[in-house]
């Protein structure tokens, strides 16, 4: 281990509100920390953008299983120990780290910076029946391994769509974190834990929304564009687990529950747009835009035309 790299510290470089201080800050400081869901509100998942260097270690279980997924890659040699567990991995784009909860000590060495490192932290409870089905055995959690540097595409592929939105917010964030989430717990759950069950592997094939189902959820979204639109509040709806519904939902529509949401999102921007006396930036947040500039540019990237400029484009 070279000792003439600078050890990244573990205490915060500066002091933040508990309630805004991200999970990852007790074990990698808050040095290099790019991008945080902390204060998004997503449900069962923090998402944390890092870049890390040098050598990092601490002794401090982390409660939640932690996947931590190379979004840049640059050929990096990582070593990481983890009790008393040590594997060597050449990082490349898309290479994933899965530790379960309460690893007790861990010590990382990086031979190059890495410039971009998703942190996910998923609580258990999204592994419990009530959101997967009830074809998921409750001894299933404790099988899950400790794994360095594996390649996994549908794991990457979430990874970077949660770096871009982490980036790039958009209106139905929340909704398209919660959607990819479901997936990647039902990919740790086939590749990473305990066999699933016949039971599970049956829920995961079942067929689209009954008609009624399917007719009650889109209803209940109609009504709440300009409100908080969650998986687990549509899964309610329908009276179906999380994992199934939104398995249930893109077989029946053929999109999946947050491009759904986004593209009426659009629709009812179009239409307020026409209202001349409504400010962009009210539109902006009553369709769940954090602020007018994200809501520009994704009006932008789905209509070649900025809000205004579509505005100006109505016949007075």
């Amino acid at each position: 281990m070279n000792s003439t790299r600078q050890k990244q510290e573990l205490a915060p470089q500066r002091e933040q509100p508990a309630s805004r201080r991200a999970p990852g800050d007790e074990s990698y400081g808050t040095f290099g920390l790019l991008a945080s869901s902390t204060d998004r509100g997503w449900s069962g998942l923090t998402a944390e953008l890092r870049s890390h260097s040098g050598t990092m270690a601490w002794k401090s279980p982390q409660p939640d299983i932690e996947a931590c997924i190379d979004v840049h890659g640059n050929g990096c040699v990582v070593t990481r120990q983890r009790d008393g567990i040590t594997d060597r991995t050449v990082s490349e784009r898309g290479t994933i780290w899965l530790s379960p909860p309460d690893v007790q000590e861990c010590l990382i060495d990086l031979s190059e910076p890495a410039p971009a490192v998703l942190h996910l932290y998923l609580s258990p409870s999204l592994f419990s029946p009530e959101n997967l089905g009830e074809g998921l055995a409750q001894s299933a959690m404790a099988a899950l391994r400790l794994e360095g540097g594996f390649l996994d595409p549908l794991v990457a592929e979430i990874a970077y769509a949660l770096t871009s939105e982490l980036t790039r917010e958009t209106s139905a964030g929340g909704l398209l974190a919660e959607t990819l989430v479901s997936s990647l717990v039902a990919r740790l759950v086939q590749n990473h834990l305990g066999k699933p069950s016949p039971d599970f592997r049956a829920l995961s094939r079942r067929e689209g929304l009954d008609r009624r189902r399917l007719a009650r959820v889109l209803e209940y979204i109609e009504a709440n564009l300009e409100g908080e639109l969650s998986v687990c509040r549509l899964a309610s709806v329908a009276c179906l687990s999380q994992f199934h519904f939104a398995r249930a939902f893109k077989a029946a529509i053929g999109r999946s529950p947050h491009r759904y949401v986004s593209a009426k999102r659009l629709e009812r921007a179009k239409e307020l747009l026409g209202e001349r006396e409504q400010p962009l930036a009210d539109i902006a947040l009553r369709l769940r835009f954090s602020c007018q500039a994200n809501f520009t540019r994704s009006f932008r990237q789905a209509t070649g035309q900025t809000p205004a400029q579509y505005r100006r484009g109505f016949v007075i």
